[in-house]
This record gives C-alpha cells, sequence and structure tokens, in this order.
C-alpha cells in the first residue's frame, strides 16, 4: 500500500509516518514533563519545521544544476526533493542546543524527540521493505492500437511505469520532465499508463502539447493503481528487471527529484543484478580481469 485513502482524500504512507512521528514525539514529551519539566510540544514542531528546512536546502545544493536557471522552483516542495540525513543532523543539534540552555526542557526533548526518530526510522524502513517485496502485477492492459497487451511483456530491463491521467494538473506538469528522461536513459523502458481515459482524448492531449511518449498504455477501470496500492495521481513506480518493485514516488516529479530518484533507482538495480545472477557477475569480473 503505497496510499492512506479517506473518501477521496489520498496521503503518502510517508508522509503519514511524518505525522505520525511529529504525534508520538509530542505525545512522549508531555507524558515526560508531567512528572518534571517543560513542555517540549512547541520547540519540537519548531525542531519539525527545521528539518524539513534543512533536508530541502541539502537537496537543492546537492541538485544545483536542475535549480539555477529557475532558482524559484526551489521553493516548490510538491516535487517531494528531500535529502534526509541533513536535516535530522539539524534537529539533534539544534535539541541538544535548546537543552543546553534549558535544563527543564532536556529530559521531555531528549525522551520525545528519540521515541519520534526511533518511530519513524523504523516505520520507515519496514515500509520499504515490505513495498520492495511487491512485484509487477499480473494485469492485462489495451495499448494505443486497442490490443491486450500483458503487464508481465515489459520485465526483462530496468522499467519505470507512470500512473497518469490528462485531467490531472501534476500530471501534466511532470510529462516533459519525463518525456526527457525518457530520450536520456535509453537503457530504462519508460511506460505510461493512463488511468481511465478513451484513447481518443489521450491522443489529442499528447498532439496538442508536442508530447512523443514511447510506450502508452490504457488502464480503463483502474486496475493498476489497485494492484499497487496507491489511489494519487501521479504515481511512479520503478521495477527491477525481475519484476520487483525497488522503489515508488507519489506525486509530481521536477527535473531534480526524478534526477535523484534514477540515482537511487540504478544503483538499487545494479544491485539487484548482482544478487539475482552473481555467477554472471562473476564470470564477467574474470573477463575483465578484475
Amino acid at each position: 500500500m503505497l496510499t492512506l485513502t479517506i473518501g477521496s482524500f489520498a496521503l503518502a504512507i510517508n508522509h503519514v509516518l511524518l505525522i505520525l512521528a511529529l504525534a508520538i514525539a509530542t505525545l512522549v514529551g508531555w507524558r515526560v514533563a508531567k512528572r518534571g519539566g517543560e513542555n517540549p510540544e512547541s520547540v519540537l514542531f519548531v525542531l519539525f519545521l527545521l528539518g524539513l528546512l534543512v533536508a530541502r536546502i541539502g537537496f537543492v545544493l546537492a541538485y544545483w544544476s536542475h535549480f539555477q536557471n529557475s532558482p524559484l522552483r526551489m521553493l516548490d516542495l510538491r516535487d517531494g526533493g528531500f535529502v534526509i540525513w541533513p536535516g535530522l543532523l539539524a534537529m539533534v543539534v539544534a535539541a541538544l542546543i535548546w537543552g543546553w540552555r534549558h535544563a527543564g526542557l532536556r529530559r521531555p526533548l531528549a525522551w520525545g524527540l528519540g521515541s519520534g526518530l526511533a518511530f519513524w526510522i523504523v516505520a520507515s524502513v519496514s515500509s520499504n521493505l515490505y513495498e520492495q517485496g511487491n512485484h509487477l502485477p499480473e494485469i492485462t492492459l489495451r495499448d494505443a492500437s486497442g490490443e491486450s497487451v500483458e503487464l508481465s511483456s515489459y520485465q526483462g530491463g530496468p522499467l519505470i511505469i507512470n500512473l497518469w491521467a490528462t485531467w490531472c494538473p501534476p500530471c501534466r506538469r511532470e510529462m516533459p520532465v519525463l518525456q526527457s528522461a525518457q530520450n536520456h536513459h535509453q537503457d530504462v523502458t519508460f511506460l505510461f499508463v493512463n488511468q481511465g481515459e478513451s484513447m481518443q482524448s489521450v491522443s489529442t492531449y499528447l498532439e496538442t502539447q508536442g508530447l512523443n511518449l514511447s510506450n502508452i498504455l490504457f488502464d480503463s477501470n483502474g486496475q493498476l493503481a489497485q494492484k499497487v496500492g496507491s489511489m494519487a495521481l501521479p504515481t511512479t513506480l520503478f521495477y527491477s528487471a525481475d519484476g520487483r518493485l525497488l522503489r515508488s514516488h507519489l506525486g509530481e516529479l521536477s527535473d531534480a527529484s526524478l534526477a535523484q530518484a534514477m540515482e537511487g533507482f540504478k544503483k538499487e538495480h545494479s544491485k539487484s543484478a548482482q544478487q539475482v545472477d552473481p555467477a554472471r557477475n562473476t564470470r564477467r569480473c574474470l573477463t575483465a580481469n578484475c
């Protein structure tokens, strides 16, 4: 499951975990403060915002080449671009300084921050392990000519699947980014699975926008979204050659966030390929005298 759906509202699981971590930190800090000390609620919230800010700054600096021509895009958090570890470090350092200056906060803040971080780390790792246990669904879709196509027929190499629709504004904004990536990463198959629209409306949209996407499939009933557990658009799924889900991204992809995702994806795919056939990789290494 990639999203938590409440009625028509869908929230990414990683966002849910962040909110729960903040709630747990606040609750634990409040309980400890009742036994002696100051309530760290406001401080924890400030630390949370500080962590997000520093994580965003770390991401912008790491992918500055994607922002230098349009610096205002640094403020657009919709792409989900963050580098986590600088944010965590900033939170811990700020908490130490706060505790050093305010003795009454030390114990409640330490327990609150520690419990929140512990929950978030364990829950995030567990969620990622569960996600990576999923495989490419066995479903049948239709191509642009109306012919039935097995989704598994695209298995065999690194595969990126984008779930999208023409009525979805973030889907429309990220399409040029994905088309550029499709042209740049020739070793990766990009598959665009439209959700619930007619072939004619999609064809008209692509033509009017000047988009040239190589692989388009049509999912009239949204069965792929149901199988992978994502009720939010756009959703981008990254699969290894053996059809194992390596990572996912919910929401709009920018040039920078896609570059970040591609770096991690290619590393994970390479590691997955070595695990699938270690003998083949050993032969390759011996041939190259490494």
